[in-house]
């Protein structure tokens, strides 16, 4: 089947913890040439695993001088250990869902694996919400659960992280997906800095899950 391609869901959510700092460097930093500099000023250069990443990364894809741009170079520069579905270790990616429902669930999963693997029986966290415009064509492969099998798979990413980097070797955009975690709810995976647009943040969210359990609790908390 050959591939399709759409947009992104418009407006776009995404859930990040919220003790990982708001404001960063690449805010107020517009050139490449100086954030180069800002970034050895403030010892990002000896943190290894941030500038390889950041070497990965074509400048044209740096994104500076206007607001979150922190938020959005920090999915790329401070990927998880092994990767992500559709990302490997070696560079992150902007995962976000067409509703924040979806982008609940997804958190909520991670978090109960966390408790699971503390050996803990409940565990709860506050996240900062985030709206994002994604700009672009995203592979689709929603509807296709049967045929790509080993690319939904629940419990591995071996195959959608090869999956998805051959798409991002390829120069695209990034890829629009059925969520594993919330009933009809579809997911966006952006691999271009650039793309990702217009990002407000929004309200805190409190969710909460019990290892045991598959129910999340997600509250917005005042202010």
């Amino acid at each position: 089947m050959t591939d399709t391609r759409t947009e992104a869901p418009q407006p776009s959510y995404r859930l990040i913890p919220s003790r990982f700092p708001p404001v960063g460097l690449f805010d107020s930093v517009a050139t490449a040439a100086d954030l180069a500099a800002v970034m050895e000023l403030a010892g990002w250069t000896n943190d290894r695993l941030v500038a390889e990443r950041l070497a990965r990364l074509p400048e044209q894809e740096w994104v500076g001088g206007r607001p979150n741009a922190s938020i959005v170079m920090a999915a790329f520069l401070h990927a998880a250990p092994a990767g992500m579905r559709f990302n490997g270790p070696d560079l992150g990616a902007w995962y976000a869902a067409a509703e924040l429902a979806t982008a609940a669930a997804e958190v909520g999963h991670h978090l109960r694996r966390e408790a699971v693997a503390r050996a803990v029986p409940e565990m709860r966290r506050t996240y900062r919400s985030y709206v994002a415009r994604l700009a672009g064509q995203y592979v689709d492969i929603r509807g296709r659960r049967a045929e790509l099998a080993d690319v939904y798979a629940p419990d591995s990413y071996a195959a959608s992280q090869a999956f998805g980097e051959r798409l991002r070797a390829a120069g695209e955009t990034g890829i629009v997906y059925d969520s594993l975690r919330h009933r009809g709810g579809v997911n966006a995976v952006a691999y271009r800095p650039s793309r990702v647009l217009e990002v407000v943040q929004g309200g805190h969210f409190e969710i909460r899950v019990a290892a045991g359990s598959r129910h999340i609790a997600a509250r917005r908390l005042a202010g």
